[in-house]
């Protein structure tokens, strides 16, 4: 029960991140957006499940690098560099958390449409990218690579643990993908609103996973 109304209080905050955001109230923005994810942390942290102890460890590292990343973006024309580095290591995180175990099988097939896609968007906003191309290739190969282990973890193991890690990592894709989209190819009138609305689940769906 602790459990679901700290959710709900995750979904509180994360809608006032998008509608402080929308109406230009930064320093409302500046408080919400961070307490979102010390909430979804603190679920992370309180979570009774039993999963193996690195797993929790990662996830929760994870959350954490996720936090500081969030942050630096709050300041994006100074620390955008600083929160990308930051969400890479939650990335490299998250892909140790979900590689599988010892006796433990690879589904190859779930890391191809990620990669394509990755691939795909890579291209799209290569162009614009100069001296960042390598920094992205790295993030793009990074949390397609992570969501195709949460996608063969979700094929091999089953159960609703490893299906909302999969959930929450095919939604931190969609988030980072229109968050490259709008920086490097072209601007969305409503981009927050999908990088935001599609960020939030997804950390709490990966907390949730524990």
């Amino acid at each position: 029960m602790f459990i679901i109304i700290l959710s709900s209080f995750v979904l509180i905050s994360a809608i006032l991140t998008i509608w402080s955001d929308a109406r230009g109230r930064q320093p409302l923005f500046h408080i919400v957006k961070p307490l979102t994810m010390v909430l979804v942390i603190t679920i992370a942290l309180l979570a009774r499940v039993p999963v193996p102890a690195a797993y929790k460890t990662f996830i929760l590292a994870g959350l954490l690098c996720s936090l500081l990343g969030d942050i630096a973006l709050m300041f994006p024309e100074k620390w955008f560099t600083a929160g990308l580095v930051s969400f890479l290591a939650a990335h490299v995180l998250y892909i140790l958390a979900f590689r599988p175990g010892p006796g433990r099988t690879i589904s190859a097939g779930m890391f191809i449409p990620f990669i394509v896609f990755g691939l795909m968007m890579f291209r799209v906003v290569a162009p614009s990218l100069g001296r960042l191309k390598i920094p992205v290739l790295v993030y793009i190969a990074a949390i397609t690579v992570m969501a195709g282990f949460a996608g063969s973890r979700f094929v091999d193991r089953g159960g609703i643990q490893p299906l909302l890690a999969f959930a929450g990592a095919v939604l931190f894709l969609v988030s980072d993908s229109v968050l490259a989209y709008d920086r490097f190819a072209k601007k969305l009138g409503s981009a927050q609103i999908i990088i935001l609305g599609t960020y939030f689940p997804a950390q709490l769906l990966i907390a949730l996973s524990i």
